[in-house]
């Protein structure tokens, strides 16, 4: 690949994490389709890689949210735990995965998570959480879960994390700030995995790191202090659906 093409994929990866750390995602949805689109690998290099900016946007965001209160770790402490176990174990099943069914798994979760995220927009914010030892069960296995796909899709897996904790009662900032503090293991823990097969692409890697640190600082920053929860809902369940589309139609043609 030649260094316009890594500048114009560092350019995209900057404009998808403010988003998505507004959301306390790490950005996968977009990280990886935007590296295939590119014309890099999917397996040795979009999907490990997104895993690391998913870790990385994730990490930074959740480290700002901590500094505004919003993170519950005793409640997202048994699911980040869970997605750090099993995420190495979903980056080790790449292999034996055909591409056309990663891509065709990887857009039916997209559109599952965009339609759910849609239809709970609308909604008003929560008033009671559940109990600490519901919040502790059910993000056990839904956090074990996510990091089993992170690890075999390379998206991290807050897409999963986040509705469950709205589902616990959890207001919408403090749901991505926990999101971020879960994914976070998930994400890393599945790169790790990859690295051990063998696959990165350094000079990638670097240009988008530091896309990534920039933009999930500006998104947490716009997530805590001027963010209205129903338009981010909103237009993160749109980019979703888009996401989706284009996935099914390239399968398709």
């Amino acid at each position: 690949m030649d260094l316009s093409t890594y500048l114009l994929a560092s350019g995209l990866i900057l404009v998808v994490s403010v988003l998505f750390s507004m959301l306390g995602l790490g950005g996968g949805m977009l990280y990886v389709p935007i590296f295939k689109w590119l014309g890099f690998p999917l397996k040795s290099v979009a999907i490990p890689l997104g895993l690391l900016l998913n870790g990385v946007t994730t990490l930074s965001a959740f480290l700002r949210y901590a500094r505004e209160g919003l993170v519950d770790f005793r409640g997202g402490l048994p699911a980040a735990i869970a997605g750090l176990a099993l995420a190495p174990v979903g980056a080790h099943m790449v292999q034996y995965v055909p591409q056309h069914i990663l891509i065709a798994l990887f857009a039916g979760l997209v559109t599952i998570a965009g339609l759910r995220t849609l239809v709970k927009s609308g909604g008003g914010e929560p008033t009671e959480m559940a109990s600490n030892t519901r919040r502790a069960m059910v993000g056990g296995v839904v956090g074990g879960s996510a990091g089993f796909i992170a690890g075999l899709l390379g998206i991290g897996g807050g897409f999963i994390v986040a509705p469950m904790l709205m589902e616990l009662g959890y207001p919408t900032k403090k749901a991505a700030a926990t999101t971020a503090f879960i994914v976070t293991f998930s994400s890393f823990s599945g790169f790790l995995g990859h690295m051990a097969e063998g696959h990165v692409d350094l000079t990638l890697a670097g240009l988008s790191l530091v896309a990534v640190i920039a933009g999930s600082q500006l998104g947490a920053w716009l997530m805590a202090n001027k963010a209205q929860p129903g338009w981010v809902k909103r237009m993160y369940g749109i980019v979703l659906l888009a996401i989706a589309a284009k996935l099914l139609y390239g399968l398709l043609a």
